[in-house]
């Protein structure tokens, strides 16, 4: 397959690499020129913990391509998920699929409004990904791929694409059931990275901290109770058995939430637990721990921005 991917970060540069390497063309569709001139100088070096492999892949603006793509994968924030496919609508054609295993909710809908809804997968991965500088990607342990057709409909091209995924090391699966993975992701998500980024903790911090755990468990009680809202049945216990796991073995770990802040970049907060809030509101479903995280990021976030002045 020819593959664009959108976004050479930490998530992207480890599925285009992985892609690369099992023999797909990849090229890297980014907008930061740091970046670009660190790819296109140094290559692409992905760090596991079987090898540390180097490719090199093509890099450059939307504008530096031709389409069509067999597939495009959507690597950006939340934030930049609407520009970033707009500016890459010249990539697509009746034939692109589309992929988005972004964070959050939100980006599909954004996506869907330059591609048809008909070529567009969503999913989510639970692959970890450390950017240590432009370019050099680390990855330790393991992870998983789930992805689905947008619309729900069983799609061949769909089944096509994880099985390419899975040969390329990026175990993934075309699986049903995929707004579930989504959710109970975002309900991780909404409990680490919001109480990370608000406390200024580390995820063992979190555990360690009184009252900690019973916070993070009481956010994923309120998440859950949303997706059943919208029709979506989250296993709350497996949730926490991951938010358990990454109390005991990433205690060190800081979300990309507290990353964000702490280097005062703009946050995911509106695509994670925003998201939580607006569908709660809509739903009228009260989910009052979440709300005042929300508040208090986006405050933090204001902080930040008036420091900055």
């Amino acid at each position: 397959m020819r593959i664009g991917v959108i976004g050479a970060g930490a998530m992207g540069g480890l599925f285009g690499a992985r892609l690369f390497l099992g023999g797909h063309t990849v090229v890297f569709i980014e907008v930061s020129k740091p970046t670009i001139e660190a790819i296109r100088s140094e290559g692409l070096q992905l760090i596991d913990d079987q090898s540390s492999q180097r490719v090199w892949p093509e890099i450059g603006e939307s504008s530096s391509f031709q389409g069509p793509f067999d597939l495009l994968i959507v690597f950006t924030k939340g934030f930049h998920t609407a520009k970033a496919i707009s500016d890459a609508r010249h990539l697509v054609n009746a034939s692109t699929w589309v992929l988005s295993v972004q964070n959050g909710l939100g980006n599909a809908e954004l996506i869907s409004e330059v591609v048809s809804p008909h070529r567009l997968i969503v999913g989510m991965t639970d692959f970890p990904a450390q950017l240590r500088s432009p370019g050099n990607i680390y990855s330790q342990g393991h992870g998983l791929v789930k992805i689905w057709s947008y619309t729900g409909v069983e799609v061949s091209q769909v089944r096509r694409i994880a099985e390419a995924f899975d040969n390329a090391g990026l175990a993934c699966t075309a699986d049903s059931d995929v707004q579930m993975y989504i959710w109970e992701k975002l309900a991780f998500n909404v409990a680490l990275n919001s109480i990370c980024a608000v406390s200024g903790l580390t995820v063992g911090g979190v555990a360690l901290a009184k009252g900690g755990a019973c916070l993070a468990n009481a956010v994923v009680e309120e998440v859950a109770s949303v997706a059943r809202a919208v029709g979506v049945v989250v296993s709350t216990s497996r949730v926490l058995e991951a938010i358990n796991h990454a109390f005991s073995h990433h205690n060190t770990h800081k979300p990309s939430m507290l990353q964000d802040i702490e280097a005062g970049r703009r946050t995911e907060n509106d695509f994670i637990a925003g998201a939580i809030v607006m569908i709660g509101r809509e739903r009228e479903v009260a989910v009052p721990i979440t709300t005042s995280l929300y508040t208090l990021v986006g405050m933090k976030e204001q902080a930040l921005r008036s420091d900055s002045l």
